[in-house]
């Protein structure tokens, strides 16, 4: 089996590369042979083997005739495909599709999420998303349901073989987000995914008074082939955690999490009375 970059930056310049390859409608060796190159060396730079110039890319690129704004994109990957760690400014607000967030995700064995002040992207439903966006204060209006429909092709993780924990504050359960009905949908919802056999809901009941999770929101992923990742979240910003002490910390924040959040069987008990 051919290596695979081991960084987030390395996984998403070798997958946007491979992507652009095959835009061509050409196999790779026909590719290679258009720039000149052996086949072995094209094969080695979309799978972390390195071997290639950013000025030899550039014109792999160039042949490829990939669009300008996605050669600009993997020609500034290209560089830092080997470090680990990785602020992403996201300009006035998030993408509609974070693209490096939902690779993760579907590549991911394991999620573990807490999410301080709303339901995690993946379990909420179209009208609690709509609410949600329409309180942002940077999200343009004309996107809105483009997002929403983004957002839930993310939800496919949970249906394919992903091992995801979400934990969540008892005080998201009690808020009305959007109003009343569509609270009730949404806790519908989140009840019967918690029913699923490789999703678990977890409750952190408002009686647990100070935790480890108090310093924010955010999600650890696992993978088979991979190293962990840690990914948080702002306004206009994300950033992904590799370095395996800060690894380490996050691990310990959802021990802390486990040891305080209800069990699965009764975070569904809590769930249920706040439908009433």
């Amino acid at each position: 089996m051919p290596k695979r970059f081991s960084t987030a930056r390395g996984r998403e310049f070798g997958d946007g590369l491979r992507a652009a390859v095959a835009a061509t409608g050409m196999t790779s060796r026909k590719v290679a042979e258009l720039v000149g190159w052996q086949e072995a060396k094209l094969s080695d730079l979309v799978n972390g083997k390195g071997g290639a110039t950013e000025l030899e890319l550039a014109l792999l690129l160039g042949a490829c005739r990939t669009p300008p704004r996605e050669r600009d994109h993997l020609l500034s990957l290209f560089t830092g495909t080997g470090v680990k760690g990785w602020w992403q400014e996201h300009g006035s607000c998030a993408p509609i599709s974070p693209r490096t967030l939902v690779e993760h995700e579907r590549l991911a064995k394991g999620l573990v999420s807490w999410q301080t002040m709303l339901l995690h992207g993946m379990v909420q439903t179209p009208d609690y998303t709509r609410a949600v966006l329409d309180a942002c204060a940077n999200v343009p209006q004309g996107e809105r349901e483009e997002r929403v429909e983004a957002r839930g092709l993310r939800q496919e993780t949970l249906r394919g073989g992903v091992r995801a924990c979400f934990f969540m504050p008892e005080a998201v359960l009690l808020g009305r987000v959007g109003g009343g009905e569509v609270m009730r949908e949404q806790l519908l919802h989140l009840d019967d995914l918690a029913a699923k056999p490789r999703i678990d809901v977890r409750v952190v009941p408002v009686g647990a008074g100070a935790h480890a999770g108090m310093a924010g929101s955010f999600d650890l992923l696992s993978f088979d082939r991979y190293d962990d990742v840690v990914f948080l979240e702002s306004e206009n910003s994300s950033l992904i955690i590799e370095a395996p002490e800060a690894l380490r910390s996050y691990r310990r924040v959802v021990e802390g999490l486990d040891a305080v959040a209800l069990d699965a069987e009764r975070s569904r008990e809590l769930i249920r009375k706040s439908l009433v």
